[in-house]
């Protein structure tokens, strides 16, 4: 953003402190305006023609800009990645047990990762593996949206489930 004296263009379209229209003025004309009131002229709109610049108070702008900044980042929810691991053989209890930490991750605005991990001989029943995937992601249907259906890569089944909205 330019400020004052390093705008080089010969006219600019002005703004005044108050947002209203000024019109189109030569470069010496739109700093001498703004001297006058102890404000700075920035050029807010290089690419248009002629350049638009604004009379404003440069200090207090980067103050309120980085003000805002920091409120939208304060705002911001990271949006983490929970590891849930199944095994092939997995026992009925360890699933429920499994399935309601998936939900506790799931209303805390987190994505679960929902992995198997396939040893050995098990590498002949994968079509194992993805059954007790669905049946996770039928358990979580009302608490998530399966993002990524289950996916096998090299010894390892993987799928994603993102929380639904409003939860």
């Amino acid at each position: 953003m330019q400020i004052n004296e390093d705008i080089r263009d010969r006219e600019l379209r002005l703004i005044g402190s108050n947002g209203e229209q000024l019109g189109i003025f030569p470069l010496k004309e739109a700093q001498r305006m703004a001297a006058e009131k102890n404000l700075d002229l920035v050029k807010i709109a290089p690419q248009a023609t002629p350049p638009v610049a604004r009379i404003m108070d440069y200090g207090k702008f980067r103050f309120e800009q980085a003000k805002r900044e920091k409120e939208a980042k304060k705002n911001q929810k990271v949006v983490e990645i929970k590891e849930i691991r199944l095994s092939v053989g997995i026992d009925q209890h360890d699933f429920d047990t499994k399935v309601n930490s998936a939900i506790k991750f799931l209303s805390h605005g987190d994505r679960v990762k929902v992995t198997i991990r396939f040893r050995g001989r098990q590498m002949a029943h994968t079509g194992l593996g993805a059954d007790s995937m669905k049946r996770f992601a039928e358990a979580l249907a009302e608490h998530g949206s399966t993002e990524k259906p289950p996916k096998l890569e090299g010894r390892s089944m993987s799928m994603f489930i993102s929380p639904k909205p409003g939860k």
